[in-house]
């Protein structure tokens, strides 16, 4: 694999275009963004000179497969099928935003692109995220024995699901699901740019669903959609095995004299009092050993750009043959399924239950 930097376009010019530009500037040794795809001339403007790209205003502009590693589309969802159906007829690979399409016809097109040969995966960082990626580790150690139960509120909708399905190994596995939706009164929390300017309460949507997978898994999604911005509402992961339960970051276990054991999941982290190293994550470490360790050292990357930045790396890693898939478009349309499953649950308000789908064969 070479050394120099993975040379990457990205289409779209929303929040979520401009995150995957953020992470790559500040991992200038890792990512080069070469061009951005953006239709609006003043947005396009405001791009190249935040952030020293180049830019073009239709995707048949774009560099052809050679001189670029992959093509990151973080168009609306509404547009990404015919966006990644365009980018891989051209012969590029195509590192996708979740969702990887809004409803099954394109979920299954997309599926028979990847049959065809298409090199497509999926942005979906929340299982790479620091903490998250530490504790699976952890959870499919052994440690816990085995793994049969697990409570997730971590994220919303599809992204929940990933996690929830990696945590139990749960697979293609088909499920039953019984969700409930509910309005709750909660102190409104910051935005995405500023802290409220008054305190005050306004109402959160709190979705929780039960999943009795097959061969006798369980999980529990849970999330209200003021989490990811709010000073009390805060995200949990639970997994349960036979013989240990992770709750956060404290795992209690019985070991191999069968004598109960609690040990911590503990942040390394530079920047803090006296530290004049910088501000960024070091690693998570588990009864002193590197559960998770941060492979963009000194960038100054929160754990959800870290996220993203390990989804720019794993798509690299499979660009280039060296890498497993990162998140298979057959994995993000069973999350997206799953969630029109949930739905299915909350209108009809009885349980709901899957059944396999043509990517999941």
């Amino acid at each position: 694999m070479s050394d120099a930097p993975t040379r990457l376009a990205v289409v779209g010019s929303g929040f979520r275009a401009e995150a995957f530009l953020r992470v790559a500037a500040a991992a200038p040794d890792r990512f080069e963004a070469v061009v951005v795809v953006a239709r609006r001339p003043e947005r396009a403007r405001e791009l190249e000179a935040r952030w020293s790209v180049a830019s073009v205003a239709d995707l048949s502009e774009l560099r052809g497969p050679d001189s670029l590693d992959f093509v990151v589309n973080a168009a609306s969802a509404g547009a990404a099928v015919g966006i990644i159906e365009q980018l891989t007829a051209a012969g590029h690979a195509v590192l996708t935003e979740t969702p990887v399409a809004p409803d099954r016809p394109g979920l299954e097109r997309l599926s028979e692109l990847v049959r065809q040969g298409a090199r497509i995966q999926v942005a979906e960082q929340y299982h790479l995220e620091p903490l998250v990626s530490a504790q699976l580790v952890i959870a499919h150690s052994g440690l816990l024995g085995e793994v049969g139960e697990a409570f997730v509120s971590v994220a919303h909708d599809y992204h929940g699901f990933s996690v929830l399905r990696r945590a139990l190994g749960a697979g293609f596995r088909n499920a039953t699901v019984t969700a409930r939706r509910f309005d709750e009164s909660v102190q409104l929390g910051p935005s995405r740019y500023s802290d409220p300017e008054e305190a005050r309460l306004t109402t959160g949507i709190r979705t929780t669903a039960w999943l009795d997978f097959e061969g006798g898994l369980r999980g529990t999604y849970d999330f209200d959609d003021q989490q990811y911005r709010s000073f009390i509402r805060t995200p949990t992961l639970t997994i349960r095995g036979t013989r240990g339960e992770l709750r956060d970051d404290v795992v209690r276990y019985v070991d191999a004299d069968n004598q109960p054991v609690t040990s911590r999941i503990e942040r390394l982290a530079a920047g803090g009092a006296g530290n004049h190293e910088g501000l960024f994550a070091r690693a998570y470490v588990f009864e002193g050993r590197r559960v998770w360790a941060n492979g963009f050292l000194r960038a100054r990357l929160s754990d959800e750009e870290l996220g993203i930045a390990g989804a720019l790396a794993g798509m690299a890693a499979y660009v280039a043959g060296g890498g497993p898939e990162l998140y298979s478009v057959a994995e993000a349309a069973q999350d997206v399924y799953l969630q029109t499953v949930l739905e299915q649950s909350l209108r009809s308000g009885r349980p709901a239950r899957s059944s396999t789908q043509s990517w999941a064969v």
